[in-house]
């Protein structure tokens, strides 16, 4: 497993879509990031989700109201964090899946409509091994609407 240091993969100041689909696995209707900005090797990134009235989950949530789910939003936070960890590793580790382990101290502020936009903040609080622990924020118009604190384990493909 590569070491942490600042010798490994550079700092980046911005991925686009195709390069994220490169990374995680995760495709249209369950990616949630649509760009990912000032990522730090081992550390932390920015994902950015432009949330619009075209996302399925609209439908059903709710029709009167148009309200993102709370757990796409901590979904993102674990979508950036995947990022960072593959990012991190380098392309050995390109393909690999992410699982969520634990979920912990999730807390909705405020809403998140179409039409808002998501900085998605994450940042590594540890790392043992395969498993990740990331807290994320998710922040609209300089406003906290979410966070939480996660636990992920990157394994093969089966």
């Amino acid at each position: 497993m590569p070491k942490e240091s600042n010798d490994g993969p550079a700092r980046i100041d911005q991925i686009d879509i195709m390069r994220i689909m490169e990374l995680i696995p995760h495709r249209f209707p369950f990616l949630m990031i649509d760009r990912v900005v000032d990522l730090v090797p081992y550390e932390s990134a920015t994902g950015i989700k432009n949330v619009s009235i075209n996302e399925s989950y609209f439908q059903g949530h709710f029709p009167t109201q148009a309200v993102m789910p709370g757990v796409l939003v901590i979904e993102a936070m674990a979508q950036t964090a995947g990022v960072v960890v593959i990012h991190s590793m380098g392309a050995e580790a390109e393909g690999k899946l992410v699982y969520f382990m634990l979920i912990d101290s999730a807390r909705f502020r405020r809403p998140i409509f179409p039409g808002d936009q998501i900085q998605v903040k994450v940042k590594k609080l540890r790392r043992r091994g395969n498993v990740w622990k990331f807290r994320g924020e998710a922040i609209v118009d300089g406003k906290l609407a979410a966070e939480a604190v996660f636990s992920a384990m990157i394994m093969d493909q089966e």
